[in-house]
């Protein structure tokens, strides 16, 4: 690979990373809240949605941003929009 290759790709990735971490940082969720309302546990939650324990408690920490089909699943289990449990913070 030439120069120009190698320093878009490393741009691209940059970029990417940036984002995911704005990402992760700002979006917030009430998955919490929800699991309490129907006392569920992180395993109960992991196993409706075919995920480990540790996914929801990532998740749940805002430690890890899922992937559409992953909030849409567990939006579907609580019976609410998906953007009822995860939001943007104020101001983005």
């Amino acid at each position: 690979m030439d120069f120009d290759s190698v320093n878009f790709i490393t741009i691209f990735w940059v970029r990417i990373f940036l984002v995911f971490a704005f990402l992760v940082f700002l979006l917030k969720n009430t998955i919490k809240v929800e699991r309490a309302k129907v006392n569920m546990t992180h395993q109960d939650l992991a196993d409706l949605i075919s995920v480990s324990r540790q996914t929801i408690n990532s998740i749940e920490a805002a430690k890890y941003v899922p992937s559409t089909v992953l909030a849409l699943k567990i939006a579907r289990v609580f019976k609410t929009a998906m953007e009822e449990i995860f939001e943007l913070e104020v101001g983005d």
